[in-house]
């Protein structure tokens, strides 16, 4: 490694930065507008992720106690997991197309090949069964099984709790500050 990069290591992930050359814990403490600026992505994001894991807790809820929600009819459960499925995945193509390649220039954790991407594929690969799994109960082809729903999500939750976890720390504000100037932060796509 040259003078001119760093390592970061952040629970067990490495990241490299080839633009910057210190750690955090040399940067000068941000003023209350900077920490604004930086954590603006960070915020935007925990938005988006906050409504996916409310949404989820009620899905998971009802599949770990075998009872939907008082008052909402399974034609509205249904619906509420399908909504779940749909926006989701609207999410991360967004992600994927607009603000991914965008952090990838100067964060490898947004880059392809590597984590933030590949929670993404595991997600989908879930995302699908449970969206197929939905549509088959609203379409009258398969009964709702609570359990049966219980079992399709505990087969990506894990990694989608992570990941929801993950990319709102990898757009934090000292982590930010790491790769991206202010002037840049301003002209970020979210």
């Amino acid at each position: 490694m040259n003078s001119e990069s760093y390592m970061v290591k952040s629970e067990g992930d490495e990241i490299q930065d080839d633009v910057k050359t210190c750690d955090s814990e040399a940067l000068p403490k941000l003023s209350a507008s900077e920490f604004r600026i930086y954590n603006r992505m960070a915020e935007h994001m925990d938005y988006f992720h906050t409504n996916f894991r409310t949404t989820w807790n009620v899905l998971y809820s009802a599949a770990t106690s075998g009872k939907r929600p008082s008052g909402m009819s399974i034609r509205q459960f249904i619906a509420l997991g399908e909504q779940f499925c749909h926006h989701l995945t609207l999410h991360h193509t967004i992600e994927e197309q607009h603000i991914f390649p965008v952090l990838a220039k100067k964060m490898d954790a947004f880059r392809e090949e590597l984590e933030l991407l590949t929670h993404h594929k595991l997600i989908h690969i879930g995302l699908e069964k449970l969206e197929k799994y939905l549509e088959d109960c609203k379409f009258g082809e398969t009964e709702l099984r609570l359990s049966q729903l219980k079992d399709i999500m505990d087969s990506f939750g894990a990694v989608l709790w992570e990941h929801l976890d993950a990319e709102v720390k990898q757009l934090g504000a000292e982590n930010m500050r790491k790769y991206w100037s202010i002037k840049e932060m301003q002209r970020m796509p979210m």
